[in-house]
């Protein structure tokens, strides 16, 4: 790879991770009104999702440790969101019915939120935007 095309790729990753940090940042601003974060939201889409999942498959899909996926969860289920069971070594985990409406009022706000971020592109511009991404993710 010549310097050139090596210094593109390298501001490619800075304006690529500066957007995702700024989106994160607003996701965060914009679930404050039902005193979510972004991570928490993102979980409670994931238990609903699966319906009920372990502990380990959330951290795994919500790319976390397991140290910090229980930390969230224990304030999550302190919050009346979700349920957490063992069953043997393994804790399970469900939404309660507060954390599915919480979820179910949340989640068309929160789509729009992000879908907006993308306003200013084409629907070709998108559909690019998506086929690279996928492209320097495999």
């Amino acid at each position: 790879m010549q310097k050139r095309e090596r210094m593109i790729s390298i501001l490619a990753w800075f304006r690529l991770s500066r957007f995702y940090n700024e989106s994160i940042r607003k996701s965060n601003q914009h679930l404050k009104k039902w005193g979510l974060s972004a991570a928490q939201f993102d979980a409670l889409a994931q238990i609903r999702t699966s319906g009920r999942i372990c502990q380990q498959d959330l951290a795994e899909k919500l790319l976390v440790t397991k140290g910090n996926v229980t930390h969230m969860l224990s304030k999550m289920e302190k919050l009346g969101w979700v349920i957490r069971e063992r069953e043997w070594k393994t804790k399970y985990i469900t939404l309660t019915e507060a954390g599915r409406s919480l979820l179910d009022e949340v989640l068309p706000a929160q789509e729009q939120f992000q879908a907006d971020q993308f306003g200013k592109l084409s629907i070709e511009e998108k559909k690019q935007l998506l086929e690279l991404l996928k492209k320097i993710q495999s």
